[in-house]
């Protein structure tokens, strides 16, 4: 399903984008996985491709300086209508702006922030660019999530800053909220407790749908990635959780929908 270009409402995921050292090869494992062509640009943002499928933008991939080291993650993008106002908001309630607000060109304007647990995520004002074009087919972004130690009080910052309704799942051993807006379910908060990897922090979680999960991990093996957690069924459909070659953690899943 393609969605034609319009305006999203603030605090709605709309473009996922990673920062890595080594940018070609890093291509071609997500093309190879994904079946992704790509797309150079916006200049402004260095060395940088855009992922696509079907002609559409799906990804973006960018290249650290040499001399940056810094965690290769997966970073979640979430639509605003003004992002030096979000900014603004971000640090009055506890979060960190960490770069920006800063022009992508005429593309849109951008800031990478964390909230108060360390958990990054970029904002993203529309100009022409308005983000993920396409949604649902296999090798497209379908899903975010918060991977976090307990929900309850950072669930308070992204309503405060983004206005989202906010439905916890009721149970005594499972910490879950998904965020709506107006009325749907946009994304999620996962408190894992004494589960959240040390070696990553709280973080957020960009889910990819693929055809077939099993065969896909398998892939992502053979391509030079690691399975960190395997393939199993899950309420969204069957899941694996993986990384690239580089270590960016992402989650692929066959939809049960489909």
């Amino acid at each position: 399903m393609t969605e034609a270009v319009s305006r999203r409402t603030p605090g709605t995921p709309c473009w996922v984008s990673l920062i890595v050292h080594g940018l070609s090869a890093t291509q071609d494992f997500y093309g190879a996985l994904f079946g992704w062509e790509f797309k150079p640009g916006p200049e402004q943002l260095g060395p940088y491709v855009r992922g696509r499928l079907q002609g559409e933008e799906i990804a973006g991939i960018g290249q650290l300086p040499p001399d940056r080291h810094l965690p290769i993650a997966w970073t979640t993008y979430l639509a605003t209508d003004d992002a030096d106002a979000t900014a603004e908001t971000i640090r009055s309630c506890g979060g960190t702006v960490a770069v920006g607000p800063l022009d992508a060109g005429p593309a849109g304007r951008l800031a990478i922030a964390s909230d108060p647990n360390g958990a990054v995520f970029g904002i993203w004002q529309a100009a022409r660019h308005a983000g993920t074009h396409l949604w649902g087919a296999p090798g497209t972004p379908v899903w975010n999530e918060l991977i976090t130690r307990e929900t309850s009080s950072v669930a308070k910052f992204y309503q405060a800053v983004f206005g989202y309704e906010a439905q916890a799942v009721v149970s005594a051993d499972f910490d879950y909220q998904t965020l709506h807006l107006d009325g749907r379910p946009v994304a999620a908060l996962h408190g894992v407790g004494h589960a959240l990897p040390r070696d990553r922090g709280p973080h957020w979680m960009t889910y990819f749908e693929v055809e077939d999960t099993d065969v896909a991990a398998a892939r992502v093996v053979e391509l030079g990635g690691h399975i960190l957690q395997p393939p199993r069924e899950g309420t969204s459909g069957r899941l694996a959780t993986v990384s690239d070659p580089e270590g960016a953690a992402f989650t692929i899943v066959r939809s049960g929908e489909r």
